[in-house]
Parts: structure tokens; C-alpha cells; sequence
């Protein structure tokens, strides 16, 4: 069995427009610096979950910034916080997302390298026949499952509800069974406040407990490793934030975290501290 164990615990999330550049509207800086992580210890958090690569003009070389990405790593690893590397693929040209997957695997700065890769399984524009996109998605994994061997690979995966109840026309058929033994730790993006109070899932609870039993229902696997991400951060309130952690707690769930890292107040950060998780 693969060791999951850097998805354990207490996350935290940032992505690139929070900390490059490139990524910030004209006349703005970035609102996360490699200063802040160190930071992340105070809240308690085990695992930093960095966008390293990206596919767009901005990012023309793959990893998004070397030396800021390096700088990072760095501060989170001498600060004893595991780092999980990620990328959104797009599934136009797998050989693209596979290479820059590899970049994140093979990224090294003084000697600091990330402990894992997880996989953002999210984007449609570029493929919108889902058969289709759902084949490369297969494929691609596939390719990934066999290039790192013995290494635990994360899927940050758009969560069941939302696909089942909300909008089935969002992603159909999602291909969960074929996905399921390829991947060895499940993050669906149960972001409860992205829906309407109408609908009975803007509730932390609520949502993130259906989610993560449908998931393990699709999977065929009622013991898959899941890490629920919450949020969004700044929008989730405290009965929220409570919500979602009684509901990761009673899943045993291997981890969990919002979205994200800027977003994240004092009293979510209160709130995440006194989680407790098998």
C-alpha cells in the first residue's frame, strides 16, 4: 500500500494569484510571500498545497516562478511543513500536463524538493465533449500512475454534488471508477458557499458529509483516503467552519483544509487548529 501520510492533517492552499507576479493585476503586488509561510506553523498546519505549474503564456517555462516556487518550498520544508506540489492539466495535449507534472517531481532548490503531486481535475474548456475529455482524463492518469511508480498520487476532484445534484451537465459520467486505485488520497472541493441557500447545501456539514460518502460510494471503496478542501475561506463563517470539521472528523477523513491560505481569518484558523482526524 502507498503512503499517503503528506496528505494528513491540516492543509493549506496558495495558489499563483496569491504569490507571482505575473498573475496580479497591473499595479498590484502579491499578497503571499515566501515570509508568510513560516506562519503556517502557528496555525498548525502539516501540509502546504503550492500551484507550481501552470499552462498559460504567463507561465511559458511550466514552473510559474522558479525562484519564488524554490523560495517557498524552502521556508515551508526548514519550518518541518510538508509541501504537495499541484497543477491543473487541460487535456488538450496530455504529453504537456504529463511534463508538467514531471517539473513539479523533479523540481530540487537548495537541496529541497516537494514531497507529493496532486492532480487538479477541474478544467473543461479545452475538451468540452465530456466522452472525450473523460477518456484523456483516464488516460492521462493512467500515464502518471505508471511514470511515479510507488508514490502517492493526490486528486483534487470537483465534488459529487455538485455533478449529481446541482448541475449534471457540469462534468457527466465522471469517470470515478475508472480513477478509482489510480489516485491514493481524494480532495473534492467541497466549497459550500459556492452554493444557494436554497439549495440546502450552503451548510458546511451538510455538504461536505454527502460529498464525501457519495465519493467513497463512487469509488466502489468505502475506506478511500479522502482530505475534504472547505471554503470559500473568507465567506465560510464560523457554523461553517464548525460544520465542516464535524463532518471531515466523522468521515475519517486523512486531512482536510479550506481554500485558502490569503482567505483564511482568525477564526477559521482557530476553528482548523482543534481539528481532530484519524
Amino acid at each position: 500500500m502507498r503512503d499517503a501520510g503528506v496528505y494528513q492533517g491540516l492543509g493549506a492552499w496558495i495558489d499563483v494569484f496569491d504569490y507571482a507576479p505575473a498573475y496580479q493585476d497591473p499595479g498590484e503586488v502579491p499578497s503571499v510571500t515566501p515570509d508568510d509561510v513560516a506562519g503556517l506553523v502557528d496555525h498548525g498546519v502539516e501540509t502546504l498545497y503550492l500551484q507550481a505549474t501552470r499552462l498559460d503564456p504567463r507561465s511559458p517555462d511550466g514552473i510559474v516562478d522558479d525562484e519564488l516556487v524554490g523560495r517557498i518550498l524552502a521556508r515551508a520544508r526548514d519550518a518541518g511543513i510538508r509541501v504537495v506540489g499541484w497543477y491543473l492539466p487541460k487535456f488538450a495535449d496530455l504529453e504537456v500536463d504529463l511534463l508538467r507534472v514531471e517539473q513539479i517531481r523533479s523540481f530540487e532548490y537548495q537541496g529541497h524538493r516537494f514531497d507529493g503531486v496532486a492532480l487538479d481535475i477541474e478544467w473543461r474548456r479545452d475538451v468540452p465533449d465530456h466522452a472525450e475529455r473523460n477518456t484523456r482524463l483516464v488516460e492521462l492518469s493512467q500515464r502518471l500512475r505508471e511514470r511515479v511508480g510507488g508514490e502517492a498520487l493526490g486528486a483534487i476532484v470537483p465534488p459529487p454534488v455538485l455533478l449529481e445534484v446541482v448541475n449534471t451537465d457540469n462534468w457527466p459520467a465522471f469517470p470515478w471508477p475508472e480513477l478509482s486505485g489510480l489516485y491514493d488520497v481524494w480532495l473534492p472541493m467541497s466549497y459550500w458557499t459556492l452554493r444557494a441557500s436554497s439549495s440546502g447545501y450552503r451548510d458546511g456539514y451538510v455538504y461536505t458529509e454527502e460529498n464525501v460518502r457519495r465519493l467513497r460510494a463512487n469509488l466502489g471503496d468505502p475506506n478511500a483516503a479522502v482530505h475534504p478542501i472547505g471554503g470559500i475561506a473568507d465567506l465560510a463563517g464560523e457554523d461553517g467552519y464548525r460544520g465542516f470539521v464535524r463532518a471531515a472528523e466523522e468521515a475519517g477523513s486523512v486531512g482536510l483544509s479550506v481554500y485558502d491560505y490569503d482567505t483564511t481569518g482568525s477564526e477559521g484558523w482557530e476553528i482548523l487548529a482543534g481539528v481532530g482526524l484519524r
